[in-house]
């Protein structure tokens, strides 16, 4: 197979910047086809990238000339729509997060083997460049053993929460507030970093959206990790603000700052003689990068390709959907212990997975903040 054929089923804000990174690789994928509840927007989007459109989303999966399919839906329908993606055959790219629940996420899991089709879950944050230098820095233990993270995710989504018919927020249809939208991109690059949550403490807060049907906009949670590292993250959709990131890695032998508002978006200070000359000074290495919005093409461009690599060489994804369950089994534990006020650990969402289901851990998070 030289070229992915590709389809898009939801096309919003997610879908074009697939549909851009898309264009600019495009001698391994052709846009063929795209689907949207809203017939404008999914119009809008074809007539932008040359593609088709589709009056539902099981027409679209039914087509021969698609080999894969992006999902840029809300989270609520991720299961479903993958679910039939992989019975028809086709390879998929889900958004993030994998699902709202560990029951939905092993569904996905277990349908891709069955149909033996390449299931990636769409975590632009893994393929970043500003944090795979980050990865690669930790991974050679440039700053010595972890002792310490701090991570930042700061938006405004208060136009689409302000919404009480709006998906966004919504713990219905997102699975949750913030944390479960934004937070799984901390979560997933912190276990990337850091390996196994061991445990998590979490404070969720509803301060400018008070909507009834509305989950938490701000959220704060601690986590240990299996290996003894201790980590803060912090995610708002109210900041008044250009959109940010930002980690903090703290170890015995250095520190390592990353924000993606900077032009240059990677500093560390390292005592480590494998630094050479740049030992016991701050240094900033090359990496692609540009603040808000750029990005997103960069990171988006970066994640296409190595999924539409996978497909064309027949490679399991490096971002396998198991990770992605983990980030989401993360949000799922914060859930659980912002609603009993205890800190939990991986064997507590183990126990209400067996007992009661984890969609029991997003029921009623609209009425927990504080």
């Amino acid at each position: 197979m030289r070229q992915v054929r590709v389809g898009i089923v939801g096309c919003g804000a997610a879908a074009a910047h697939h549909a851009v990174a898309c264009r600019s690789i495009s001698d391994k994928v052709k846009l063929v086809a795209a689907y949207d509840a809203n017939e404008k927007r999914a119009t809008r989007l074809a007539k932008t990238h040359g593609m088709e459109t589709c009056s539902t989303y099981q027409s679209l999966l039914a087509r021969d000339d698609l080999d894969a399919v992006f999902i840029c839906l809300p989270h609520y329908l991720h299961s479903e729509v993958t679910i039939s993606a992989c019975e028809a055959g086709k390879h998929v790219l889900c958004e993030k997060p994998m699902a709202p629940t560990l029951e939905e996420c092993d569904a996905m899991i277990r349908s891709a083997k069955k149909a033996g089709v390449k299931l990636m879950i769409a975590e632009n944050h893994r393929f970043l460049p500003a944090h795979v230098a980050v990865h690669d820095y930790v991974s050679k233990g440039a700053i010595g053993k972890v002792l310490l993270a701090r991570a930042y995710e700061g938006v405004s989504e208060i136009p689409d929460l302000s919404k009480a018919d709006h998906w966004k927020g919504s713990a219905k249809f997102a699975g949750g507030g913030v944390l479960m939208d934004a937070g799984v991109h901390r979560f997933s690059v912190l276990r990337w970093l850091l390996g196994e949550v061991e445990s998590v403490y979490c404070w969720l807060a509803k301060q400018v959206i008070k909507l009834e049907n509305k989950a938490e906009d701000n959220a704060m949670a601690f986590l240990k990790f299996e290996n003894g590292a201790i980590a803060e993250v912090v995610v708002s959709f109210t900041v008044i603000s250009p959109p940010t990131n930002r980690l903090e890695i703290y170890g015995t032998e250095g520190t390592i700052l990353e924000d993606h508002a900077w032009e240059n978006p990677v500093q560390i200070f390292s005592t480590s003689k494998d630094m050479g000359d740049k030992r016991n000074q701050w240094y900033s290495p090359k990496v692609e990068h540009q603040p808000f919005p750029g990005y997103y093409p960069i990171s988006f461009r970066y994640e296409d390709e190595h999924f539409v690599d996978c497909i064309i060489n027949d490679r399991k994804p490096e971002y396998t959907p198991e990770m992605a369950k983990g980030s989401v089994a993360t949000v799922l534990m914060c859930y659980l212990s912002a609603k009993t006020g205890e800190i939990v650990k991986r064997k507590d969402l183990e126990e209400v997975a067996s007992t009661k289901g984890t969609r029991s851990i997003i029921e009623g998070l609209e009425k927990i903040s504080i």
